[in-house]
C-alpha cells in the first residue's frame, strides 16, 4: 500500500527517538506498552498539528492496541550497539520490560520543538497515565476503523480530536496536511502548536 503525501519513514530519526524517550522516562513508568504509545502518539499528534509526523513511523491496529513493527528491531540495535539495556521485571504477576539507557541520546536530528514534543507526549503517557489508561485512549475511532494487523493511515490522527470528524472533514485535513507539507519546503520554519494546548482542547471536549 503507497503511503499518503510521500510519507517517509526516518529509521535513523525514530531510533534517536526511542533512546531518547527510553533515557527521559524513569524506566518504571515506562514499560512495553507505553514505549509503543508514546512513539504512536507523538507521531500521530505531530501529524494533526503540524501535517507532518515525527519520525513518520508505520504503525498497525494489534489486539492491544497500535504498534510499530520497527521497534523491535530498534530495540535490537540498541541492545547491540551498547545504548540500552532490556531488563524484565515482575509486574503483579506479569513480566514487564524495562529499558535502562546506557549513554546520552544522540538530539541533533531534532530541532528544539520536537524535543519540547516528546516530553509532553512522554509526560502524558507515562507519568498522566497508567497503561491501562493509555491504552483505552487510543482504542479510539483512529483505531478501530482500521481492519486488524492493517496499517494505521495517519490522516486517522484527526480522530483524536474530541469532536464528531465526518468524511468530508477527513478529507479536507488530508487536503490541508498535503498543502502544509508542500509549503513546508518553502519555508525555513513552521508556527509551532504546543501539545499542551492541543490536549486542552481535547480535555474541554470531553
Amino acid at each position: 500500500m503507497t503511503r499518503p503525501y510521500s510519507i517517509q519513514f526516518d529509521r535513523a530519526k525514530f531510533k534517536d527517538a526511542v533512546l531518547y524517550i527510553c533515557s527521559t522516562c524513569e524506566p518504571e513508568l515506562l514499560g512495553a506498552v507505553k514505549l509503543n504509545k508514546v512513539l504512536y502518539l507523538a507521531d500521530m499528534f505531530r501529524f494533526a498539528v503540524e501535517g507532518t509526523p515525527l519520525t513518520g513511523a508505520p504503525y498497525r491496529k494489534r489486539p492491544f492496541g497500535p504498534t510499530t513493527d520497527a521497534l523491535l528491531p530498534t530495540i535490537r540495535e540498541l541492545e547491540e550497539d551498547g545504548a540500552l539495556k532490556v531488563a524484565e521485571q515482575d509486574y503483579f504477576g506479569y513480566k514487564k520490560k524495562m529499558y535502562l539507557s546506557l549513554r546520552k541520546p544522540d538530539i541533533h536530528r531534532f530541532n528544539s520543538d520536537e524535543i519540547a514534543w516528546l516530553n509532553e507526549v512522554v509526560d502524558f503517557v507515562c507519568r498522566g497515565n497508567s497503561a491501562k489508561t493509555i491504552s483505552e485512549f487510543t482504542h479510539n475511532r483512529a483505531w478501530e476503523v482500521v481492519e486488524a494487523g492493517e496499517e494505521i493511515p495517519y490522516h486517522n490522527a484527526f480522530y483524536f480530536f474530541p469532536t464528531f470528524v465526518s468524511q468530508e472533514t477527513v478529507e479536507w485535513g488530508l487536503k490541508q496536511a498535503a498543502q502544509i507539507e508542500t509549503e513546508k519546503s518553502k519555508r525555513s520554519e513552521m508556527e509551532h502548536t504546543n501539545l499542551v494546548d492541543f490536549r486542552k482542547r481535547m480535555a474541554r471536549a470531553n
